[in-house]
């Protein structure tokens, strides 16, 4: 072991004797990492301390870098520098996506950044030397109002590069797919406690939007730096989380006998702390999303001027309705996504990652759809290309997601212009 990094201890880089440990639920690091070569850093988007959805017994230690972007030299372990993107996280609104690095031009001096994604729709740009922001992200004032023994932070940074929703929802936001779920919808709505992003979570029940999937998950942005451009595909899918206070007979201590750390019901437990929590997506009886389509976008950035250029919906109901359907449903609503995008030096964009079962490719310019192909399973997960003798190949994994309900398989597809292509 040449060194140790636990966020969780009061010295990160002590390497605990035999008769130790290192710290118990201290902020992971779930999603991969980068690394800067020519810098010997390695970048770490963060979690959160469990329990997620409760924060009152959080020590300082446990806070520190939860829902942060750490820098670490590569050879020592040593920090370098951190930025913590969420403060006091009770949402899980941590950092999902493997950071991507590129250097781009800033009033006219190439910049070394990074672009990290997070569940928030904010994006993070830091120059990835020292930390510093490259894109603004102001503190501004949240929602107030914890649970009894918690707390909320009274500010958030929130980056001026953000795929956020631009407007909290509303009642008038609520969709279904008959007038009979749409008013279950509306009704449902109002019933929950909502006032824009960083709602805290109540024994009410809490809407939570971004949902805690996240506008991005950790299928991460392509940059490409040449043109300065990113593709990115958030998501718009709410939540609800509702506290389950704990009373007589219902331990905070997790049995013994315990298998597991929740139910079929979708309670997670949260032992050790207050209140158990339900997080579940917000749907219809249908099991269709309340909030109206779009639920998924396949987006174009301008990184010269930190802009959206152009948004296109990106999926279709096709392979996920809730009830048997006779002839494909080709509309294009916008579906969830799990996956990521990559881009091509041909000025071509491929991504799958959407409910129904296809491979997508996109002019990066202005969003028009070139091209899409048929996968024999459902594509979880994000393409990559490579060349062999002069000729290019896309290839993705198609195995499905059990959760998000696609088709399982255990296939990898590889697709190619024929010889012949212009």
């Amino acid at each position: 072991l040449l060194w140790a990094f636990d966020p969780g201890a009061k010295d990160p880089n002590a390497i605990p004797s035999d008769e130790h440990t290192f710290t118990f639920n201290s902020p992971n690091s779930w999603a991969p990492a980068a690394y800067d070569a020519k810098l010997d850093l390695v970048y770490l988007p963060m979690g959160v301390s469990t329990p997620d959805i409760w924060g009152g017994n959080r020590t300082p230690e446990q806070e520190r870098y939860a829902s942060a972007i750490l820098a670490l030299n590569a050879t020592t372990g040593k920090l370098a520098w951190s930025y913590q993107t969420v403060h006091h996280d009770l949402w899980d609104m941590d950092m999902p996506s493997q950071p991507t690095l590129a250097d781009i031009t800033v009033n006219g001096k190439t910049v070394p950044v990074i672009y990290a994604p997070a569940k928030t729709g904010n994006i993070f740009v830091l120059d990835r030397s020292n930390g510093k922001l490259v894109v603004p992200a102001p503190e501004k004032p949240v929602p107030q109002g914890a649970a009894k023994g918690d707390y909320v932070s009274k500010t958030q940074p929130f980056s001026d590069l953000s795929f956020r929703p631009k407007k909290d929802l509303s009642g008038a936001d609520m969709w279904g797919a008959t007038m009979f779920d749409q008013l279950v919808c509306r009704v449902m709505f109002h019933q929950l406690r909502y006032e824009g992003i960083f709602t805290p979570p109540s024994e009410q029940g809490t809407l939570v939007f971004p949902g805690n999937l996240g506008m991005f998950e950790w299928g991460g942005i392509s940059v490409d730096p040449n043109r300065q451009v990113a593709i990115a595909n958030p998501m718009a899918l709410p939540f609800v989380s509702r506290l389950i206070p704990r009373g007589p007979g219902n331990p905070m201590e997790q049995p013994k006998d315990a298998k597991g750390s929740g139910t079929e019901a979708g309670i997670q437990p949260q032992y050790g702390v207050p209140f158990g929590v339900t997080l579940n997506p917000f749907l219809s009886p249908f099991g269709l999303p309340c909030k109206q389509p779009a639920w998924g976008y396949i987006s174009g950035l301008d990184l010269k001027t930190n802009q959206i250029v152009w948004k296109k919906r990106i999926g279709t109901p096709q392979d996920s309705m809730p009830f048997p359907m006779p002839v494909p449903v080709p509309f294009n609503m916008g579906m969830p996504m799990l996956g990521g995008p990559i881009s091509t030096a041909g000025n071509v964009l491929f991504i799958a990652a959407t409910a129904d079962n296809y491979l997508r490719a996109y002019n990066m310019t202005n969003g028009e759809k070139l091209w899409q192909g048929r996968l024999p399973a459902g594509g979880q997960a994000t393409p990559m290309t490579y060349e062999v003798n002069g000729k290019q190949y896309v290839v993705i994994s198609a195995g499905g997601h059990g959760s998000f309900g696609t088709k399982m398989g255990d296939y990898i597809v590889a697709y190619a212009l024929p010889d012949d292509a212009k």
